[in-house]
Formats: structure tokens, sequence, C-alpha cells
């Protein structure tokens, strides 16, 4: 499950690098979008990944750390999902904003030759 999780990861993180680079100001967006999801994934996966164990503490168990699952990393992706949506719905409208005034959405303010 580690693999498929750090894969996936790294499936997003590098897309996301891609799309930073590209000459459009959407794609860049989504790129930054993408990377904040990879970033998102890993912090979540420092509070150990488990299958089966509760989320916090089993009731009526005595408290064992090994049994129960780190709830730091979950409350600050929680936090970061509302913080990147916010983020990302800035951007849009900056995006909105500099195309019309522009009249391009290249990031260089120049259309590509291609």
């Amino acid at each position: 499950m580690e693999l498929i999780y750090a894969i996936a990861i790294g499936v997003l993180a590098g897309s996301g690098v891609w799309l930073i680079l590209r000459p459009r100001t959407f794609q860049v967006i989504m790129g930054l979008t993408l990377m904040s999801y990879a970033v998102n994934l890993f912090i979540f996966g420092m509070g150990r990944l488990t299958v089966g164990r509760p989320p916090v503490i089993d009731p009526g168990a005595t408290p064992d750390p090994a049994a129960m699952a780190d709830p730091i990393p979950q409350a600050l992706v929680l936090t970061a999902i509302v913080i990147g949506f916010a983020t990302t719905a800035l951007f849009l409208v900056v995006l909105l904003a500099s195309r019309g005034l522009t009249g391009t959405d290249h990031v260089d303010g120049r259309e590509s030759e291609s």
C-alpha cells in the first residue's frame, strides 16, 4: 500500500511541476493545484498508513500509542484543503482580470509561435 501511495504522490507532483512550467496561466494554476494535492497526501501519509485501526482510539481500550492514529496531520490537511480552495479561487479571479486587461492568458504576455 505504501508503494502505491508513494507512486500516486510522485505522479501528482510530477504532473504539477510539468503544468507549472507551461506557458498559459490556467495550466499554471492547475499545476499549483496538483502540487497542493501531492503535498496534502504527503502530510496525510506522515500520520501513518494503517488499515483496520480506529481513527483515534478504540473505545474501552487502554491508550496505546501504537494503536492510535495521529490526528495532527489530519487537521493540517483539512486546513490546507480550505486554504488551497480559497487560493485557487483568488488565482482564477486574477487570471480573468489579467486576461481582460492584456487580451492573452500567457504567463509572459506573448502569444506562442505554435
